[in-house]
């Protein structure tokens, strides 16, 4: 279900650290398999789980170690910057949402796993994945 050819969002690594335990349960199980991220993904943890979650700069040091250790972390290029508005102009999604789709291909990822798109979307050969989805 997720490899190393998957690429993370940031919602989802931010269920790491939430109170819900099964949604928490299987980001873990997410981040377990391994996978890729942005550097954009990153600086959004960071913000969010600084500035709404309250987290401590010691204890956001630390979970963010762990994700680097974790994870392959990507760069944000010009590139990957104009085939994300592309994308959004294309698909009218979020400029955000877009640069993650983005990053996604530019990583060479197969799978993007998120729960801000649809479930099974394709997007250039890109599979949406939502972990989190009631079936």
């Amino acid at each position: 279900m997720v490899s190393n050819r998957a690429f993370i969002d940031t919602s989802v690594l931010l269920y790491l650290l939430s109170s819900d335990t099964d949604k928490a349960d299987r980001a873990e199980q997410v981040l377990t398999a391994g996978g890729t991220v942005s550097v954009q993904v990153l600086n959004e943890f960071a913000a969010v789980a600084h500035r709404k979650l309250q987290l401590a700069w010691p204890a956001l040091h630390h979970v963010l170690s762990i994700l680097r250790a974790a994870l392959m972390v990507k760069s944000v290029s010009l590139v990957t910057h104009s085939r994300g508005v592309s994308v959004s102009e294309r698909y009218g999604f979020s400029v955000y949402d877009s640069m993650i789709v983005a990053s996604a291909l530019e990583s060479g990822c197969t799978t993007l796993i998120t729960e801000d798109l649809q479930h099974d979307q394709r997007i250039e050969g890109l599979r949406i994945f939502n972990p989190f989805r009631v079936e």
